[in-house]
C-alpha cells in the first residue's frame, strides 16, 4: 500500500513548510485582525454600557432637578395666590371699613341736619305760634 521511501519524510518537510508558511503568512495575520476586532468590540461594548450608564444617570439627575423644579413651581404658585387672596381680603377689608365711615358720616350729617331742622322748626313754631296769638290776643297782651 504505502511506500516508505525518500519521498516520505519530504512530504512531511513540505507539509510542515507549507503549515509554517501559512501559519506566518495567513493565519497568526487573521488571528490578529480577529483579536484586534473582538478587542475593538469589547472595547466599544464597554464604552457604550458607560456611556448608557452616564445618560440613564443623567435622565434621573434631570428628572430630580425637573421635580424639584415642579415642587418650587407649585410652592411658588401656592404662595402667590396666598398672598394674593391675603391682599384681597385685606383689601375687601379696607372698602368695607371706609364704606362704614362714610355710612356714619352720613348719618352723623344727616341727624346734624335733622336737628338743625328741629331747630329751625321750633324757631318758626315759636314764631308761628306768637304771631297767632297776637293776632287772636293782640300784640299787647302777649308782649307783656
Amino acid at each position: 500500500m504505502f511506500d516508505f521511501d525518500a519521498t516520505l519524510p519530504l512530504m512531511a518537510v513540505q507539509f510542515l513548510l507549507l503549515a509554517a508558511l501559512l501559519n506566518a503568512i495567513f493565519y497568526k495575520p487573521l488571528t490578529r485582525v480577529i483579536e484586534e476586532r473582538s478587542e475593538y468590540i469589547r472595547t466599544n461594548e464597554t464604552e457604550a454600557r458607560e456611556r448608557l450608564a452616564k445618560a440613564e444617570n443623567l435622565a434621573k439627575q434631570y428628572e430630580q432637578e425637573l421635580a424639584e423644579t415642579r415642587r418650587e413651581y407649585q410652592a411658588t404658585i401656592a404662595a402667590a395666590e396666598a398672598e394674593a387672596q391675603k391682599l384681597a381680603a385685606q383689601t375687601i377689608a379696607e372698602a368695607q371699613k371706609e364704606a362704614q365711615m362714610q355710612r356714619e358720616q352720613a348719618q352723623a350729617e344727616l341727624e346734624q341736619q335733622k336737628q338743625a331742622a328741629m331747630t329751625t322748626l321750633e324757631r318758626q313754631v315759636d314764631a308761628l305760634s306768637r304771631q297767632i296769638l297776637e293776632k287772636l290776643l293782640g300784640a299787647s297782651l302777649v308782649n307783656s
